[in-house]
């Protein structure tokens, strides 16, 4: 027996929004019902912002909370904001969702996309995508490329098993299986590759830069202090404080627990901070 929060079991027997809104700006559908599980999501615009939104779902329990929760999510919210949020955030919010029932978020998430898709064009929605994202991978679930290759990208998915668990492919038959771990292994490779790459002088001296001026000066100022980042040698970062910092008995306190720490932990852990 799968075990659901308090809130999945308020928003499937106390579902919110539920119809359609006539007349509504955007429209997203995800699933279909040859496949189990189907969602239309409806949208209400006042320029940027959604001011309503319903949706009509068949499926499950999960599918009717998912979609639920999604609507309360995105009511009262712009759609740049509304694009950012993901399967994971739909399942976080309320309160988590068993594995075997994560797909239910992904339809939510796809429903949404969909419908930012017709206000900012597919090309917008859908990045670091392999070209062949609208392959059908899983037939008996109609599952594409671009659905799977989000999902694991999102959730963090390393298994075949987890896969099927978040979209449902391969829980059929089994013959995408192949299919679906190839898609697994390229995007580690590919993320991998992507870890391993040195990091070059230049690029660290320009993020301690930016670390320092974003978050480490506004901090000091407030004290009536700052700091200059003067220069990178190997993995030492040579800075001067001012102001009131400049003569501050504590500066040295200053310098190791609140600089170096922010950029060891920003940057690079194994740099050292010295003041100059």
């Amino acid at each position: 027996m799968w075990d659901y929060s308090e809130k999945v079991l308020d928003h499937y027997r106390n579902p919110r929004n539920v119809g359609k809104i006539d007349n509504a700006d955007l429209i997203g559908e995800a699933g279909s019902l040859a496949c189990g599980d189907s969602l239309k999501l409806y949208l209400k615009l006042d320029g940027k912002k959604i001011v309503d939104a319903k949706f009509q779902t068949f499926g499950c329990g999960s599918a009717v909370a998912s979609s639920s929760i999604l609507t309360e999510m995105i009511i009262g919210k712009t759609l740049d904001e509304a694009k950012q949020i993901t399967n994971k955030d739909i399942a976080e919010e309320l309160g988590g969702l068993p594995q075997e029932k994560m797909h239910c978020s992904v339809m939510g998430h796809e429903a949404l996309e969909d419908a930012l898709k017709k206000y900012y064009g597919e090309d917008n929605i859908q990045e670091d995508l392999p070209q062949s994202a609208d392959k059908i991978v899983c037939t008996c679930f109609n599952v594409t490329e671009n659905q799977i290759w989000e999902a694991i990208k999102v959730n963090n998915l390393k298994t075949v098993e987890e896969v099927t668990n978040y979209t449902k492919a391969g829980g059929a038959c089994g013959r995408c299986k192949g299919t679906i771990q190839d898609l697994i292994d390229t995007y580690y490779k590919a993320e991998n590759k992507t870890e391993e790459a040195p990091v070059t002088a230049t690029q660290k001296i320009l993020k301690i830069s930016k670390v320092i001026d974003q978050q480490i000066s506004p901090e000091l100022q407030k004290d009536g202090g700052d700091i200059e980042f003067v220069d990178l040698e190997g993995n030492k970062v040579k800075v001067r404080l001012t102001g009131m910092c400049q003569g501050c008995k504590n500066a040295q306190m200053t310098i190791k627990s609140f600089v170096e720490s922010i950029l060891k932990d920003k940057v690079d852990s194994s740099l050292e901070v010295e003041q100059i």
